[in-house]
């Protein structure tokens, strides 16, 4: 679930090319790992990897939402509706850390 949501806010956020590229390789990279720590589900590497790439995205995400955010007089309505996803997906974020570190505990990580 943390995947789909993540992946469908970041196609939303990406909508408009308001953001540059290195937002969207940078989340979709991320959501790669994700699969990965899915798919092995005995592996510590995978969580770690993913719950970093994680923490590491907040941080991205929060440099290109500041520098990339358009001035009042030049945003419409679809470019409204994708930043507001792209903040939105950055606002659950923080949420979604919990929740992989949560899996990373029980797969037996300290």
């Amino acid at each position: 679930a943390i995947i789909l949501v993540h992946w469908l806010l970041t196609v939303w956020g990406c909508m408009n090319y308001m953001l540059p590229l290195s937002y969207a390789w940078g989340n979709f990279s991320v959501l790669a790992v994700g699969i990965w720590a899915i798919v092995q589900r005995d592996s510590l590497d995978a969580i770690t990897m993913f719950l970093t790439g994680l923490l590491l995205t907040v941080l991205t995400d929060i440099i290109h939402i500041s520098i990339f955010y358009p001035s009042h007089d030049f945003l419409s309505d679809a470019k409204r509706f994708s930043i507001g996803m792209a903040i939105f997906s950055l606002l659950l974020k923080p949420v979604s850390c919990y929740l992989v570190y949560r899996m990373y505990r029980e797969r037996g990580g300290e």
